[in-house]
This record gives structure tokens, C-alpha cells and sequence, in this order.
């Protein structure tokens, strides 16, 4: 059975690049377009790996992040934060809450496949 990776953006285009790059690697993948709508998905289901930009309506990527952590099921579960925001601040709050890699759009298929394969 194939990795199910949660992929969180308020921008249906990068959800879709992003969900490509993914299947075509042999992913499976669940789509949500913020946070709020991404707590949604997590209904017990298994995720392997979350990818989720920072800035969205409704709620925010690290909001999100905090909230995910603590559901037992995914106390453990990576997350990648794939974003327009460069910060070193904002790259701190991510790490502080629980995100394990950082990648800055635009950005490479490539290099986010790169990072989904070392945490996954």
C-alpha cells in the first residue's frame, strides 16, 4: 500500500503541482485547502507525511501544525511547510512547532520529492 501524504494549501494549483509530483512517485494523496479543512481529514485515517504552506485563511499552516500535534495519531507525523515565507522567524515558530523541513515556493518538484523520501 502506497504512503498517504496530506498536502494543505488554500491555492488549488500548487495542491495540484504538488499532487502530481506526488502520485507520480507513487504516492497517494489527500488534498485540503487549509488548515481548518485539513483538521477535517484527519479522521484516524493513517498519514504518512503532511506538506503545508503557512499562510491560508481560516487557519494558518503552523496553527494547524500545533493542532495536528496534539491528536495522538499524529503526534508523530512529519511535516514539510512549503511556503512564500523565507523569515528565519517564521522558520523558527514552524520548527518550534513540529516542522521537520522547510521549503521556500517557488521550488523544484525534485527537492520536495528529495525531502518527502529522507522523512517518510
Amino acid at each position: 500500500m502506497s504512503k498517504v501524504i496530506l498536502v494543505v494549501d488554500d491555492s488549488a494549483s500548487v495542491r495540484q503541482v504538488v499532487g502530481i509530483a506526488l502520485r507520480g512517485a507513487g504516492y497517494t494523496v489527500v488534498e485540503a485547502s487549509d488548515g481548518r479543512d485539513a483538521l477535517t481529514k484527519l479522521d484516524g485515517q493513517k498519514i504518512n507525511l503532511v506538506i503545508s504552506d503557512v499562510n491560508m485563511p481560516n487557519m494558518d499552516g503552523i496553527t494547524f501544525l500545533k493542532e495536528m500535534k496534539t491528536k495522538a495519531n499524529y503526534k508523530f507525523t512529519p511535516v514539510i511547510m512549503l511556503t512564500t515565507e523565507g523569515a528565519e522567524d517564521k522558520k523558527r515558530e514552524g520548527q518550534a512547532a513540529g516542522a521537520k523541513a522547510w521549503i521556500v515556493k517557488p521550488f523544484r518538484p525534485e527537492q520536495m520529492l528529495q525531502a518527502v523520501s529522507m522523512l517518510i
